[in-house]
């Protein structure tokens, strides 16, 4: 993985401040944030955040990729821990007010600009572990990116962890720090005993997701995934590719899908795996690790079909193909 990504941000960045509602949006420096030691979001985790991208269109205009699934799922996920409710016609101005200010810093393919909407309790209350914030400050990161695996294609290893969880169960679909904080120490634990880039998370032989992705099965014409539950996140790259699968009439499956099952099907020389995700799109899966064993996934390599499906999404969201979901908001 690209170990830079995400970490050069554009100068300036939209905010927004909540006490009993929403200031009016300015920009300010990106390099700074003023927080009370005793703010909320320091020591009981009230935050949350987005990830998407703008693209340079093939005309050299800019396009942002599923603003409105992404300031839906923000909405979502801010609701669910509490967070006051944003407004999501001024999350959406503040996003592509940032894009348009830095229109000519968006690169061309087969780099992006990515969004980092990002919501976070401010109180100084330490004496609220359990009660929410009552106030709040809402902010747009913009961060130019490239391809998130050096040389574009990946081929991952995955530990299947049938005991650890990512998060608590009935969390999973908030996109908040917190989740990605108690997902890190099976991560770091896999890649040191293990050399695996990440773990698949499979409570009680159930296939559900890896600390920072959803996974998808590619067996022939059928694709296999979890379906949508609270214990997850509902990706927005997910959901995508597989509404161009099915119009392309491949056989999508959002079912249970057990550990066995994936072995089992994983051994067939035509099997794909991926990882999918705004970063990396969708990510092919090389191994899988269980019980002491390695099992490689298809050839082990990055298959016709993950890269197909990849490169099918790419072009709509680089103006290459008719987008004919109305997917990209001009900007």
């Amino acid at each position: 993985m690209a170990g830079d990504f995400g970490t050069r941000f554009l100068p300036q960045m939209a905010i927004t401040h909540y006490d009993g509602g929403w200031s009016k949006e300015t920009m300010v420096p990106s390099d700074a944030l003023t927080l009370h030691p005793g703010a909320h979001v320091l020591h009981y985790a009230s935050t949350c955040f987005e990830g998407l991208k703008a693209f340079r269109q093939q005309d050299g205009g800019v396009a942002i990729f599923r603003m409105d699934k992404n300031i839906a799922r923000f909405a979502q996920s801010s609701a669910l821990l509490f967070l006051p409710e944003i407004d999501t016609e001024q999350t959406g101005r503040m996003i592509t007010s940032s894009v348009a200010l830095y229109r000519d810093e968006v690169p061309g393919q087969p780099a992006s600009l990515y969004i980092r909407p990002t919501h976070i309790g401010t109180e100084a209350a330490i004496g609220k572990a359990a009660a929410p914030s009552l106030t709040a400050s809402q902010y747009i990161l913009l961060s130019p990116v490239g391809d998130y695996f050096e040389g574009g294609e990946a081929s991952l290893r995955l530990l299947l962890d049938e005991e650890g969880v990512r998060c608590g169960p009935d969390h999973g679909m908030v996109k908040g720090g917190g989740n990605y904080a108690s997902a890190l120490k099976h991560i770091q634990r896999a890649a040191k005993d293990y050399n695996a880039n990440q773990v698949l998370f499979c409570p009680g032989g159930d296939v559900q997701e890896t600390g920072a992705a959803n996974f998808i099965l590619v067996d022939g014409d059928e694709i296999i995934t979890k379906s949508l539950d609270e214990s997850f996140l509902h990706g927005v790259t997910r959901e995508s590719l597989l509404t161009l699968a099915r119009e392309k009439g491949m056989n999508v499956q959002e079912r249970e899908l057990s550990v066995a099952e994936l072995i089992e099907r994983a051994a067939k020389p035509e099997c794909e795996a991926g990882l999918s995700g705004t970063a990396a799109v969708l990510a092919a899966v090389g191994t899988l690790i269980h019980g002491g064993r390695e099992y490689t996934v298809g050839t082990g390599k990055a298959g016709p079909r993950i890269r197909q499906m990849r490169d099918e999404l790419n072009a709509i969201q680089w103006g290459q193909a008719e987008d004919r979901h109305g997917w990209l908001t001009r900007v």
